[in-house]
């Protein structure tokens, strides 16, 4: 059997380049390799990861195609969403089908570097078909991780009206925030605002008694309350998971009610909503109870049926 060299083993190529260097067409043909999208290869012994895969359709696809939508904001680390298919954008008029690939077109590139577009422009883009509640939570990922140019999303919003993704992503920014340390902290924020709750203030430190400093995810301060969101990985990472038991310690030693949020518990907003008014209630709090209408629901909704609700939802 003929000895593969090792760069044609680990990635996608394009045939060209593996004829140019060398590789038998017939062994290329042959049962060593696998053809992934047309004139694109890679090893059958190789399992081609997210990466390759947007690789192996960068080789496929004219080189104006950028990355955008929710495979852009992958490739920035967030792990959110499908991975198939792959979204990628080209301007002009472009008809061209390739498995497993959605090609974008447009009359103006959105804002973009020599493979991808931004973290703006994608989020842009996500927002045409993505749940409002989804949308908001990678947005506050994007920011919280410094990848995301408030400014620059603002612009694209005021200067380029006309552009698919513009009104749901108009719709989304006032929830955005880069307070939140992960996209469910973002998440349950999201719900405290939405069914009008008392804003809290987030992830800022207190001092609960003199020389006690801890720093809640959720701090309710004029009812001296807490909301803490516990995710898998506080149980996973011993430091956090002792971390956490140290400041709710803290808070029953020192008179401040909290309420533990699981992911759990997150699976149904709206009793865990309940479940904070009750926390604030416990404390005091004598304003109205969590309301579950229109702006709760719309959280649900994909965001084109929320800024253009169909006849029969608007009676």
């Amino acid at each position: 059997m003929y000895a593969v060299p090792e760069e044609f083993r680990t990635r996608p190529f394009l045939r060209a380049e593996a004829l140019a260097r060398g590789l038998p067409r017939g062994v290329l043909q042959g049962p060593q390799f696998r053809r992934i999208h047309e004139a694109v290869y890679c090893h059958v012994d190789h399992e081609p990861s997210f990466a390759d895969r947007v690789t192996a359709a960068r080789l496929a696809l004219p080189d104006a195609a950028r990355t955008t939508g929710i495979t852009r904001i992958q490739e920035l680390g967030v792990d959110h969403g499908p991975r198939h298919p792959l979204h990628f954008v080209v301007e002009g008029d472009l008809h061209l089908a390739i498995d497993g690939v959605f090609l974008h077109r447009t009359v103006k590139a959105p804002p973009q570097d020599d493979y991808s577009v931004t973290a703006a422009a994608a989020l842009v883009a996500y927002c045409t078909g993505a749940v409002a509640i989804d949308a908001i939570k990678v947005g506050c990922e994007l920011l919280r991780s410094g990848l995301l140019d408030l400014g620059e999303l603002e612009e694209i919003l005021r200067e380029e009206p006309w552009r698919r993704g513009v009104p749901e992503a108009t719709y989304v920014l006032p929830y955005l925030t880069d307070r939140c340390r992960s996209m469910p902290e973002a998440g349950l924020l999201t719900y405290v605002t939405a069914c009008g709750l008392p804003v809290p203030e987030v992830n800022v430190p207190v001092e609960v008694a003199p020389g006690v400093l801890v720093t809640p995810d959720l701090w309710f301060r004029r009812w001296r309350a807490a909301a803490e969101y516990e995710g898998s990985h506080h149980q996973e990472d011993r430091a956090q998971y002792n971390a956490d038991i140290d400041r709710y310690a803290a808070y029953r030693q020192h008179d401040v009610a909290y309420a533990l949020v699981t992911k759990e518990r997150l699976r149904t907003p709206a009793a865990a909503m309940r479940t904070l008014h009750a926390l604030l209630a416990s404390r005091g709090y004598d304003g109205p109870r969590a309301v579950f209408g229109a702006e709760w629901d719309a959280l649900f909704l994909r965001l084109p049926e929320v800024v253009r609700p169909s006849p029969r939802r608007r009676r």
